[in-house]
């Protein structure tokens, strides 16, 4: 999962030279969502198991894609607000800001996703935040204006990539907060794969101009490979592993392995697209990385990142 949320940054930027970013966006996010309806479909046909019937692999793997609660209307009402939020919005701004500034700079500021979800939880009351959290956050705001704030008025438009980065991250922390209630009663993989079709129905034609001014014919092999791997590996398996991470080994030793995504990501950026890794860069990554485990320090609800 690590590996395939950090080489994604890479890979997706690779392809914005022959598709344009909100075309390539609504390509994956439909594919991805055709991939994962049909999982939820075919998990739903499948013949139910007798009660005497021993467990096996594939009911832990349904149990992670199945919803089997019926889908109220206020159920509809939050998916259709979770899909607005957590994939139109935040994919817009993502994949804006991807395309706009550094993949360094877009991946720590993604990796702050967990302090911007817990103080959120604290205005709304739903968590408490200690001092321990608040250092936490103060070091990894820190950290962003090392890496991102330097040299930010001679960039324009990396600034506004960094703006919609922000904006995406606090996107996909309401979108956690508000997909709490729904987690309760339905499967995780069945909300992401609902709302996220949901998503897509008003994507697809906010990026349809785009879509339309791409030459379809004329994208390389490499391009369409990079769509391919980035609905495929970066929307449908990642989320699937860290799903059954959670299921596994609980959230908190899950979202561990999620703090190494930028590093990752940096690496890959510097191997294949020639990103300069500078010392202040490196600083600030490190100050990121150390305000969010502080801000777990003492905190068994870990948030979910945002990774595609």
């Amino acid at each position: 999962m690590t590996l395939i949320w950090g080489t994604n940054y890479s890979i997706v930027k690779s392809a914005f030279g022959e598709i344009h970013p909100q075309a390539f966006n609504a390509v994956r996010m439909a594919i991805a969502s055709a991939i994962f309806l049909a999982i939820i479909v075919g998990i739903r046909r499948m013949p139910a198991r007798s009660g005497d019937a021993p467990a096996d692999g594939a009911d832990a793997i349904a149990s992670i894609l199945h919803t089997p609660a019926p889908i109220t209307r206020a159920d509809w009402l939050g998916l259709i607000a979770l899909g607005i939020v957590g994939h139109l919005l935040y994919q817009y701004l993502f994949i804006g800001g991807l395309a706009r500034t550094s993949v360094a700079n877009s991946s720590l500021m993604l990796a702050a996703t967990p302090v911007v979800i817990a103080l959120i939880s604290a205005v709304l009351g739903q968590d408490r935040v200690g001092k321990l959290h608040w250092l936490g956050a103060a070091l990894s705001m820190a950290g962003i204006y090392v890496v991102v704030g330097h040299g930010a008025a001679f960039d324009t438009h990396g600034l506004v990539g960094d703006l919609m980065m922000f904006g995406a991250v606090c996107c996909w922390a309401i979108y956690t907060i508000g997909a709490r209630h729904l987690m309760t009663r339905h499967s995780p993989v069945g909300v992401t794969g609902i709302s996220m079709a949901i998503g897509t129905l008003f994507y697809v034609p906010l990026a349809w101009g785009h879509i339309q001014a791409v030459d379809w014919r004329a994208v390389s092999t490499g391009a369409w490979l990079a769509v391919g791997y980035s609905a495929l590996f970066a929307l449908c398996v990642a989320y699937t592993i860290w799903y059954a991470a959670v299921r596994q080994i609980g959230s908190a030793r899950t979202s561990v392995y999620s703090n190494l995504v930028p590093l990752v990501a940096m690496v890959t950026a510097v191997a294949f697209l020639g990103e300069s890794l500078s010392p202040s860069k490196i600083g600030g990554a490190a100050a990121v990385l150390i305000g969010v485990a502080l801000t777990r320090v003492g905190h068994r609800r870990v948030a979910i990142p945002a990774g595609e």
